[in-house]
Order: C-alpha cells, then structure tokens, then sequence
C-alpha cells in the first residue's frame, strides 16, 4: 500500500518533449532495444528509487539477491544467491553468495558489498525504506549474509527481488559519498554520482547507466564485464517518456520496441497488427469494497447481516465490466499471479434471493448508506467514479439506499486511514509480490484495523494468519493463504472487486517481451529475434 500513496501523486499524464528515437536507427547485429513508458522517476539510485520506470533501469544495472523468470512473480528465484535457508520462527535468514560475481569495474562482489546495500536501503529512509523494517544485515565471512527480522518475514525473498535493494560497489559507493551508517539520510552525497554515467562500476549487472534524465529518456549500454553467462542483447536501451497517444504511434512503426501505458482501448485498435504482440491481462492492483466493522463508526455497516447482503447483491460480471477486456473478477484479496490466490470460480458469486434476505434481516432497506470513493482517481483505466457507480446501482436494484459521495484523493484517503470511514471503495496495490502483505487485512492488522476489524474479532483467521507468518515452504503457504481468503469472503467486512487491464505491447521481433509487474519489463531477458 505504501507503493500505492507513492504512486497517488504521479498517476498524472506526462507529456514529453523528446522527439522520437527510432530503434531502427541501431544495427542488425546490436539492435536498440526502445521501451516508451510515461515517467514518474524521481532518481536512479537503486536505494533511494521506487518508482516503476527507475525499477526498469536498475533492474538492468543491479543485481539483487532474488528476482523473477519472464511473468512469474509468484516464485522469486536466487539471482546473486547460492543457496539460502530459514530459521524455523522465520526470523532468521541466511543467505550464502555466489562466489564469482564481479561489479563493472572488475571488484568481487561479496557480503560486505549486500550488507551496504541492505542498511543503505534503510538508513536512507527513502520511500523504499519500508521494505527492510525491522530488519538487520550482517556478514558472516566473505560470502555469506544473515538477515535478522523483529517479526517473521517470510516475504523475505520477494522484497529482496525488488530494485530497491539492488547491490551496489560499497568501496566506490563510498568514494562518491555514499553511506550506509545511521544518519545516511542527511550524510549520504551520492544520489547524483548514481544518476550519471560516472557511476559505471557501481552495479553488477548486464547493463551500465549511459544517460539519465526525469523528463526525456534514459540510456543503457552493456557491461562488457559483465559475469553472468546471459550477457546484454542490444548495444542500447533506451526508455522514453511518452504520453499514450504517442506510444501507439511510436509501437506501430517501431522495431524492437515496447510499449507500456496503452489503454485497453488502444490496445484493441491495434489487435490485428501481425507486427505486435498485444497482451491485455490482469493487474496486480486490487479494487475493493468494505464495511466499516466499528459500531461506534456506523451501526448499520457494522451489522454482519448487511455486509452479507452487500456481499451477494453485487453483480461481479458487471463491475468488471466497467475496467473493460482483459480485466477479472478479484476473487480475494490476493491478486491472480501471486502465490496463495483464489482461482477464478472460488470468487464470491451473485445470489440476489440471498442478498435481499440478509438486506430484510439487517434493517437496512429504508436507511441511507453513504458509499465514499476518491472522485479524481483512475487507476489502470478504471475512473473510481465509474466504479463507484456501478456498485451502487447494483445495491439499489436490490434495496440498498446508496448515496454517492465522491472527494479528492487526499481528503478521501486521510479519513480512510483514521478508520472513520463507514462504507468505502478502495485500491490495494502491492508493497512486493508476495501474499504476507495482504495479511493487513486480517483483524488487527493495518487495513483490518481501519475497516474497525481490532484483533480479536476472528480468532481462526487470526491463528492462520499466524502460521502464515511463519510458514515458508510454498506449498503450505499456497494452502493458508486461500484458507484465509475464504474465509475472508465468508465474514470478513471486506469485498473484492476486480483487477484491471495491464496492457503491454511489443514489436513480434522480440524475444521474452513480457510484462512483470515488478519490474514493468526485465530488459536483462529480451533479446532480439
């Protein structure tokens, strides 16, 4: 969710000066690999950086311990590490480091170079900060690193796949003012030694910084030093800021081209094009309902009868709908391409017979209900507005008295977060792919605490929660996660809507050009055909 208030303020249209870049322009041989991506980047370097189009590039520039195959960001697979193990309260994580991984400039790679990295990370307290909270890093000879966490952090190995904990040259980090000591947020200089090109030799990756700019583009050129066995494909990658309009353009005469921003509209203007690879496909954003549980906040919403009814008025169908092709019910709160989601038809379905009785038995038919949503915000196509909308005439046309009331997105989200909001639409988007960051909407967790659900209010959702906290073998954490989940959907005061459309589109003469919503697109596996 951090991710997501991150996010509030540059889900805006950015328009770009920058004259289009063929990709044509580079050679049969080396190809120039163009990915158009509207900006929001704010800074390349990995610790300070959290924005989508930086996690494209440092993804190219930095390895991390862990990272993800093509689209799967279910299963995080070792990237820098050899071989990795868990304390049985998951508290403890020891991580042993591939031995012959070298940075640009030809220094070994080593635990001294994660551990700097890692309390870098959190001793900048930038935006990604948050994401290594409560936990410590030390080394245990050259090639080994242990990781400490206050609670269990079965997440671990997804949140060390994210850009922001990339692994950075300490010895030359240093030199150009970096630091990892306490206090780093005031005494750290080297932001804008890693936002130029001067900083070749600071990461370990396929890919080196060549140019970097917040409102044009940014350039990548290969590590020919580079130790992995999958060396760069393209002499140059090259990642412009274009607004939508101009990346449907830009995608139809391109070569070896991406485009990420398109609606689903536009990608359905060019579905036919034998040049394009055109995908429209669930986003890792959740939208969703809830009832505040708090009597105090609402006596009428509290009442489980009406969340009942509120849970089987509402016609699924016809809300996804509203996010058009591509888009799916959201079956829990766990989006689709995450361990431990629901399948499809485990999703809560339409029964209006029981919506009206459960309606007849809360009293609520005859009250006014007040549904509040933030009215200047459209994620992923989908206008909250819109949506808004829809669910109220599907609470009407079975008895419901809905009254709309639409505010900004920081009034609406100020009032959400002080828990007083009786009966609200929201949007999840993920901190890291992985199902323990849902866990916050169990009871006394952050979201269940803001819906009025204090610990204590569902004692067998709250045990499974914590033997998910504490459980990292994949096929157990799968199970608990969708037993949670349904039970969730059974008496939680919260009702998943829908994911929207990611479109993602590229030229057919790429190779591996897909999306992952971590990363946007992993240039480090495209190459050409």
């Amino acid at each position: 969710m951090k991710r997501l208030l991150v996010l509030l303020g540059v889900l805006v249209t950015l328009v770009s000066d920058v004259a289009p870049y063929g990709a044509s322009q580079g050679s049969a041989a080396a190809p120039t690999l163009v990915v158009d991506r509207s900006f929001e980047i704010k800074t390349a370097d990995p610790q300070r950086a959290f924005e989508p189009t930086a996690a494209i590039v440092n993804r190219a520039v930095y390895d991390t311990l862990f990272t993800y195959k093509g689209g799967d960001i279910a299963h995080p697979v070792p990237s820098l590490v050899q071989s990795w193990k868990a304390s049985k309260d998951a508290k403890t994580f020891t991580f042993q480091l591939k031995r012959n991984v070298r940075f640009a400039d030809g220094t070994p790679l080593t635990s001294a170079d994660v551990v700097f990295s890692l309390n870098r990370l959190v001793n900048l307290k930038g935006n990604p900060a948050f994401l290594l909270d409560g936990v410590t890093a030390r080394a245990n000879g050259r090639y080994t690193v242990v990781l400490r966490s206050k609670t269990p952090g079965t997440q671990l190995p997804a949140i060390l796949a994210n850009t922001s904990t990339g692994i950075v040259n300490s010895k030359l980090a240093k030199k150009h003012g970096a630091t990892a000591s306490v206090g780093a947020d005031k005494a750290d200089k080297a932001e804008q030694w890693f936002n130029s090109s001067d900083s070749a030799g600071a990461g370990s990756g396929p890919y080196l910084l060549k140019q970097y700019s917040t409102t044009s583009q940014l350039t990548l050129v290969p590590n020919t030093r580079y130790w992995g066995a999958k060396k760069a494909a393209f002499s140059t990658v090259v990642v412009r800021n274009m607004i939508a309009p101009t990346q449907l353009i830009n995608i139809q005469r391109g070569k070896h081209e991406v485009a990420i921003d398109l609606s689903s509209d536009q990608a359905r203007s060019i579905a036919g094009n034998k040049g394009l690879h055109v995908s429209l496909q669930p986003s890792t954003w959740v939208f969703w309902l809830f009832a505040n549980n708090n009597p105090q906040i609402s006596a009428m919403t509290a009442n489980k009868q009406f969340q009942q009814a509120v849970r089987f008025a509402l016609d699924y169908k016809s809300i996804v709908q509203v996010a058009g092709p591509g888009a799916i019910q959201a079956p829990g709160m766990i989006p689709s391409m995450f361990l431990g989601a629901l399948k499809q038809s485990q999703g809560v379905k339409q029964d209006i017979a029981k919506a009206k009785a459960a309606l007849a038995a809360s009293g609520a038919a005859n009250a006014k209900i007040t549904l509040e949503y933030p009215s200047d915000l459209t994620v992923n196509g989908v206008p909250f507005a819109s949506l808004a909308q829809k669910v109220q005439a599907n609470l009407q046309s079975v008895g419901f008295n809905i009254e709309l009331a639409g505010s900004p997105v920081g009034t609406w989200l100020q009032k959400y977060r002080d828990g007083k909001m009786a009966f609200g639409l929201s949007l999840w988007g993920p901190d890291y792919p992985d199902p323990a960051d849902y866990l916050a909407f169990t009871p006394g967790q952050l979201v269940g605490v803001r819906a009025g659900w204090p610990a204590g209010a569902d004692p067998a959702i709250e045990k499974l929660a914590s033997k998910a906290q504490v459980t990292t073998a994949d096929a157990a954490r799968e199970k608990i996660y969708r037993q949670i989940q349904q039970l969730l959907n059974q008496r939680g005061p919260f009702f998943p809507l829908l994911q929207p459309t990611q479109v993602f589109v590229a030229t057919t003469d790429l190779k591996n050009a897909v999306f992952n919503a971590e990363y946007e697109i992993d240039v480090t596996q495209v190459s050409a055909k």
